[in-house]
């Protein structure tokens, strides 16, 4: 059974490309494009790990985060912060990101953290 990946971020491009990398390496994506929708799909597909964009519109990825750990349900899985922003690896642990990536991102590099952290499971 290979490990189920969300992939969250507002950009429909870095979307569609991290969803057909992450695909290929033969990982089950759920690409989400809207940050409110993201309870509601780890209550229904119950991902092994999340690709978490920072900056979205409405409901930021800071936000998102600090929710996923205040639930006991969500709050050993796994989350990767991605991000633009100068201070986003600062944000994000604070936040208590598992791991973050600075855009633009290496799809080796994320493709290797994405196996580390699942493999710490």
């Amino acid at each position: 059974m290979s490990a189920k990946i969300l992939i969250c971020d507002d950009d429909e491009g870095i979307l569609d490309l991290v969803d057909i990398v992450l695909a290929e390496e033969g990982f089950q994506t759920i690409p989400e494009v809207n940050s409110l929708n993201v309870a509601g799909v780890i209550d229904r597909e119950h991902p092994d790990l999340i690709l978490l964009d920072l900056w979205m519109p409405v409901l930021s990825g800071d936000q998102v985060l600090k929710s996923l750990r205040d639930n006991p349900a969500t709050k050993a899985l796994p989350v990767i912060v991605i991000s633009a922003s100068t201070d986003g690896k600062a944000i994000a642990m604070n936040a208590g990101a598992t791991d973050f990536m600075a855009k633009p991102f290496d799809l080796d590099e994320l493709v290797g953290k994405v196996r580390q952290h699942l493999s710490q499971q």
